[in-house]
């Protein structure tokens, strides 16, 4: 027996049923569409965070360099080339020659004090007035005997035996004298650089330090925040710049750095400190 509708017992679905089907079956498409643009989304994330992360390495990582750079972001390379340009900002003087203590510059004159030690039997059993020096700090004159000895390298807060320092000079050394005045932050370049156990850069022939010191003579001139001095040779600043400074211990310490020509005249430059 057959209905009306097909003949083979099958009946067609009414116009409701046909709506709520086509309903179902929109519903279902949209839900496979968002999924799909969910998955999408979630893939453009990783990538675009791996990208971050390659940048990230190649940016802070080089191939060839160093993963912690030096201190102050610079090389001692870097540190030369920017000094020209560092001196002016400083307001530096260019380095300047200083004179024999007392004036008397001939070694056979007994009137000659220029590398005389203190002590006992000696034309000055104690240091000398500081004014007695032709330059405020002193770079040359009557200094410490053997022992003491001259002042070892390093990066000083609190002011050394200043007779120490001069006989370091004499012995090659270089010195960064820096006002008391001075900031930890004006100050960290060169704590960072130069209170370092690498003697590559030449750190291991120069003494930091503040200038602080009784009596006249005792404190740095009017409007210098640092003096670089060794024997014979001064270079004063406003200013603390550890390019500037680099500059000029890099080729008046003995031995030298970077390959530089050594222009001091330390008496017995390359001596023990």
């Amino acid at each position: 027996m057959t209905d009306r509708a097909g003949g083979d017992g099958s009946r067609r679905p009414t116009k409701a049923e046909r709506k709520d089907q086509a309903r179902i079956e929109r519903e279902q498409i949209q839900r496979q569409m968002a999924a799909r643009k969910r998955n999408r989304n979630i893939g453009f994330v990783v990538v675009a965070l791996a990208v971050v992360a390659v940048l990230v390495v190649v940016l802070v990582i080089k191939p060839g360099s160093d993963a912690t750079p030096p201190p102050d972001g610079a090389s001692p390379k870097d540190l030369l080339a920017q000094a020209p340009n560092a001196a002016k900002a400083a307001s530096c003087d260019d380095v300047q020659t200083i004179g024999f203590y007392n004036g008397v510059n001939d070694p056979e004159s007994p009137d000659f004090a220029d590398r005389t030690h203190i002590g006992p039997g000696t034309a000055f059993p104690e240091m000398p007035p500081l004014t007695s020096y032709p330059s405020t700090p002193p770079v040359s004159g009557p200094h410490a005997p053997i022992p003491p000895g001259p002042a070892p390298p390093g990066f000083y807060d609190d002011p050394p035996d200043l007779a120490r320092v001069i006989h370091s000079l004499e012995h090659g050394a270089s010195v960064i004298w820096y006002s008391p005045t001075a900031t930890d932050e004006e100050l960290q370049p060169l704590r960072d650089f130069y209170d370092r156990d690498e003697p590559a850069v030449g750190q291991d022939r120069v003494i930091v330090a503040p200038y602080d010191y009784e009596g006249d003579g005792g404190q740095l001139p009017s409007g210098v925040m640092m003096s670089l001095g060794s024997w014979h040779r001064q270079q004063n600043c406003a200013q603390l710049s550890l390019p500037v400074a680099f500059d000029f211990t890099s080729q008046y310490s003995y031995p030298t750095s970077e390959g530089r020509d050594y222009v001091g005249e330390a008496p017995e430059a390359g001596a023990a400190l």
